[in-house]
């Protein structure tokens, strides 16, 4: 991609971000605008910017370099990501809107009357905050080195720094115009050049996508390699190389040769963009005959391959035929247990929706019940629409860029393929457009994250004010900021389905047995939010720490929602029944009325806990 296009699509972006945070902060008055937006926005702006909150980078980036990867298992995250959101509106959003909680520990609280169990549900909101922004800035970084070339970190600190100015400025009010925004930018940026790629596609004579073949370059294929990556050569080949393989280096007549290695001299060719970058000059090369076994490139190596022979892939990514991709269960790409994957991405995505911090303070930004469940018919058309593109982004990678299995790099899919399959200008704007959508897919979620985490911080520690609410914004931003620079991550849907992971082994216990069950008691909660969130959350560490391993203790460890959120339902029942004393029939039957009788015997609800009566905003 031509980095000034790619700079300038991420300058449209936060310019627009800013201008649509800044005009919002002209309507920040109250301290109601910071939290709720003084329950104003319309049914279809706040189903945009609900959409283009919960649409993170993940949906944009992840769930097409999965399914590229691994093949149609991995539909069960847009699946999931989908009707995750169904089950929160069933069973979940309306009675927390009638009880007036405004954040989980609001919720926590109220319901149990227990400080401790706050407490609790505030560091794990924090937690599970940061577990999602950290992917968004990663995902931020990724991007940026890809049209640019800039270091990983870069990206990470320009989203960062812009979602905490945009956060701090003018809270609820400046996020969801923010937000509305950039759901119609994703879309449009993720629909145009899908649409171009099945004309391509098309035109190509609509190659096959699941053949009895592995992939195989189509051409002449130079793959330039931006971060050191270890692949497996399943069959001899013989390739030009430039700069660092196997610990040595190649370049040209000054080539270091290692004795015995059978190496020619000759002149880079010319082929597709591949690798996330686009090519340089071909310059002198060696030919180098790779035997079968495990190769090593080094940063800046780039390695032409001949066209027809397969594609060697990442250590850890198994070559696997169309037939075998387009197969359910069929482990493609390497993955065990795919059953048992399956499942448990599903459950943590169908549940942990619920239990995202920055998801159901939506419901109060409508003025009343009735444009909440407009809103929320909206939701579910502008969602499902969205996710009908990302596959076909994945499954047309195989086909266009299959030089990504080898790098790694196949979350890059959806930014490297419009230029690969439209030469020319059109191609470089399209790609542009693409990068447009992408940094607006990690600037609106994390300022959705950053806002739920600044809300419960300057609740909990710094009594509400706007004031508080714009320093606790910053002190929000600062640990995923670390935490993306500082790790290089899993595949950013893999690393964003664990934070779905601690959220249904958490807080999904939480919601459904505060609201469906009398018999919950503090301290059955209490125990339950330590055992599911905290197993989940020693399951993502070890993930994080080891990366991607084999055999069942690495599946029930990379998909642990499986058995964490039975464990955390079990714990809270039997840790309510052993503690049935300690329930108040009186403060339950007023809490369980407020939740479940309409609205129209209720009244409206009450202002969000916690939050005083209207201020102006800066005032403490």
């Amino acid at each position: 991609m031509n980095p000034a296009l790619g700079l300038a699509a991420l300058a449209a972006v936060l310019v627009a971000t800013v201008a649509v945070g800044v005009y919002g902060l002209r309507l920040s008055r109250a301290t109601s605008d910071f939290y709720v937006a003084s329950r104003e926005v319309s049914p279809l702006w706040n189903a945009s910017a609900i959409s283009g909150e919960y649409l993170s980078a993940a949906s944009f980036l992840g769930v097409a370099g999965l399914v590229m990867a691994y093949g149609v298992d991995m539909l069960a995250y847009p699946v999931g990501y989908a009707a995750g959101y169904l089950v929160l509106l069933l069973l979940v959003a309306a009675p927390l809107r009638r009880s007036g909680a405004y954040t989980l520990p609001d919720f926590a609280e109220e319901r149990l009357g227990s400080t401790a169990v706050r407490r609790v549900a505030s560091v794990l909101v924090a937690v599970i905050a940061w577990l999602y922004l950290a992917p968004q800035l990663q995902g931020a970084g990724l991007t940026l080195q890809t049209v640019t070339g800039a270091p990983r970190w870069a990206g990470a600190v320009v989203v960062a720094v812009a979602v905490v100015v945009v956060s701090a400025a003018g809270g609820m009010r400046s996020v969801t115009l923010v937000q509305g925004l950039h759901f119609w930018l994703k879309l449009i940026a993720i629909a145009v050049p899908a649409l171009f790629l099945v004309m391509a596609w098309r035109t190509a004579g609509s190659p096959a996508l699941t053949g009895p073949d592995v992939p195989r370059f189509p051409h002449t294929t130079v793959v330039r390699i931006q971060d050191p990556v270890r692949f497996d050569v399943r069959a001899p080949v013989t390739i030009a190389v430039s700069g660092g393989l196997d610990g040595r280096t190649y370049k040209g007549e000054d080539a270091d040769v290692a004795a015995g290695a059978d190496v020619g001299e000759g002149t880079g060719v010319a082929g597709n963009p591949s690798g996330g970058g686009a090519l340089g000059p071909a310059g002198r090369t060696r030919t180098v005959r790779l035997a079968v076994g495990e190769h090593s490139a080094a940063a800046g190596a780039r390695l032409t391959f001949p066209a027809g022979v397969p594609v060697p892939h990442q250590v850890g990514l198994a070559p696997a035929t169309g037939s075998q991709w387009a197969r359910p269960l069929s482990g493609a790409g390497g993955r065990g247990h795919p059953l048992y994957a399956v499942y448990s991405i599903l459950l943590a995505t169908f549940l942990g929706t619920m239990g995202l911090p920055h998801v159901l303070v939506r419901f109060y930004t409508n003025p009343d019940g009735q444009a909440a469940r407009r809103t929320t018919l909206l939701v579910l058309v502008l969602l499902s629409v969205f996710y009908l593109l990302p596959p076909v982004y994945g499954a047309l990678g195989r086909v266009f860029a299959p030089q990504l299995l080898l790098t790694g790099r196949t979350d890059t899919a959806v930014l490297v393929l419009p230029q690969i399959v439209q030469g020319g200008e059109a191609g470089r704007l399209l790609a542009a457009l693409a990068t447009a959508g992408a940094f607006a897919a990690f600037v609106s979620t994390a300022s959705g994250l950053t806002v739920s985490v600044a809300a419960v911080v300057s609740q909990d520690l710094l009594r509400g004010s706007a004031r508080g609410f714009r320093w606790a914004s910053l002190v929000a931003g600062v640990p995923p900021l670390a935490m993306a620079t500082m790790t290089s991550g899993l595949p950013v849907a893999d690393a964003i389905g664990l934070a779905f992971a601690v959220a249904a082994s958490s807080f999904c216990p939480l919601l459904v047995l505060g609201i469906w069950w009398r018999g919950l008691t503090d301290h059955g909660a209490l125990a339950g939010l330590v055992a599911g969130g905290g197993l989940a959350a020693v399951a993502v560490v070890v993930t994080s720490v080891r990366g991607p391993g084999h055999g069942w203790g690495a599946a029930l460890l990379e998909e642990p929602a499986a058995w964490t959120v039975p464990v955390a339902f079990a714990v809270m029942v039997v840790g309510s029944l052993l503690t049935r004393g300690r329930l108040s029939p009186a403060a339950v039957d007023r809490v369980m009325l407020r939740m479940h009788l309409p609205e129209e015997v209720t009244g409206p609800e009450p202002p969000p806990a916690g939050s005083p009566s209207p201020a102006r905003a800066g005032e403490p």
